[in-house]
């Protein structure tokens, strides 16, 4: 393949079941999605569009290892069959390459034959889980009204018992982000030694755009204000800066927080595993159930649509000029305010789904989690380059919990 290809290697985010989902999620930016395929009935990936996007996306990858993700709405609704399947076509496809699946779930339809046939092929299990029950059912509801914390649960253990890999993410919103350590340690209670944190930022519409979609992307011209199960700015840096404080005295090495370890590649000058925290994104996309290709999942929009599969390669809709425009537009689109920060190397100015407030000295496009993030990465500041340090003097960042154990203690951080 030629190495000039602007994304040689790339992710894609598969939407097989499309935006359909049992629950009923407040905050889900997914669900009105399907506003966008009217008088579609049947919401399941078609047998020839899943069969080429197998082929298509493991023959695009400049990689020896092929990494897919599964997610929904809610992709367990298609049933074990359609995961086989997918197994099947990844097994005929993949010529001498690794294969690996990850599954993001809900959990509620888990039950042991699912968690035996996701053991057995080694899928890592993504469980939505927003903290201890009253927490987690503020905002994550069946369609009855009915709160999902217990059959969530039921389906985590479920995955236990049968030895299944699994991390949760946590959706942080406008109430649990008030109790940060009360959701850290439930999540380590319920077994998860690998947490994800994401913020809720939604911005609504006044009126709904064309396509009867309220949640609307940054560009959006018109009047639109932030919903109300959105995490405020500075209490999304103060949740995670509480967390972190325990994690850095107690668990490091021992729990691993996704937002923690990236940053720890900040510090060490490492490019980022998480595309929010790159300078450049667009290696991070989005496909449908019908087969088309959107250049993100949280912008599945229709003017960030680049085509179809079943029309155009998937190697060519992804290195597209207008997916390239798209990916550099985070960096070149950067205010000069988030330019001169101090932190700019740990935030890049994070998700440009984000980016709709205004700088201080009125330049669009600074980030709406900006305080946060700035109160964060100041905060942990002194115990990422200690763990750095270690790391380059190949020394245990664990060595990091005594001295942190002292720092706070007298005070300090």
């Amino acid at each position: 393949m030629p190495a000039s290809r602007p994304y040689p290697a790339f992710h894609v985010i598969a939407k097989p079941s499309g935006p359909i989902c049992n629950l009923d999620c407040h905050y889900c930016f997914y669900l009105e999605k399907e506003k966008l395929y009217p008088g579609t009935d049947q919401w399941r990936m078609p047998p020839d569009v899943l069969e080429n996007y197998v082929r298509q996306y493991i023959a695009a990858q400049d990689a020896p290892q092929v990494d897919f993700t599964w997610q929904g709405g809610e992709p367990t609704l298609l049933g074990l069959e359609f995961f086989e399947n997918v197994v099947r076509l990844q097994e005929k496809y993949a010529y001498g390459r690794r294969i690996t699946n990850a599954l993001q779930t809900n959990a509620v339809l888990i039950d042991d034959a699912w968690a035996a046939f996701l053991a057995q092929h080694q899928f890592l299990v993504g469980v939505s889980i927003d903290g201890p029950e009253e927490l987690h059912n503020r905002f994550r509801p069946f369609k009855s009204g009915r709160g999902s914390f217990a059959e969530v649960l039921r389906g985590l253990q479920c995955l236990q018992r049968a030895g299944a890999e699994f991390n949760t993410l946590t959706a942080v919103n406008s109430v649990n982000s008030h109790h940060p350590l009360e959701v850290y340690r439930f999540l380590k209670e319920i077994g998860s030694r690998y947490l994800q944190f994401m913020p809720v930022v939604e911005r609504a519409a006044a009126q709904p755009t064309p396509e009867g979609l309220s949640l609307v992307p940054p560009s959006f011209a018109k009047q639109a204000a932030v919903t109300p199960w959105s995490v405020e700015p500075l209490q999304y840096g103060l949740f995670l800066s509480t967390i972190f404080d325990e994690w850095v005295q107690h668990d490091v090495a021992r729990c691993f927080v996704q937002l923690f370890d990236v940053a720890l590649e900040n510090w060490l000058g490492l490019t980022p595993a998480l595309c929010i925290f790159r300078e450049t994104c667009g290696a991070a996309l989005a496909i449908e159930h019908n087969g088309d290709v959107y250049s993100c999942d949280h912008f599945v929009y229709p003017e960030h649509r680049l085509g179809n599969i079943q029309q155009a390669g998937l190697e060519v809709l992804v290195n597209s000029p207008q997916q390239v425009t798209f990916g550099n537009n985070k960096r070149d689109r950067l205010p000069q305010y988030c330019r001169d920060c101090g932190v700019r190397f740990a935030c890049q100015g994070e998700c440009p789904q984000h980016r709709f407030v205004q700088t201080p000295d009125g330049e669009a496009g600074l980030n709406y989690l900006c305080a946060g993030y700035k109160h964060l990465f100041h905060h942990i500041d002194p115990y990422m380059k200690f763990m750095a340090g270690e790391l380059q003097s190949q020394r245990p960042p664990a060595n990091v919990m005594a001295w942190a154990q002292a720092r706070l203690r007298g005070g300090e951080g």
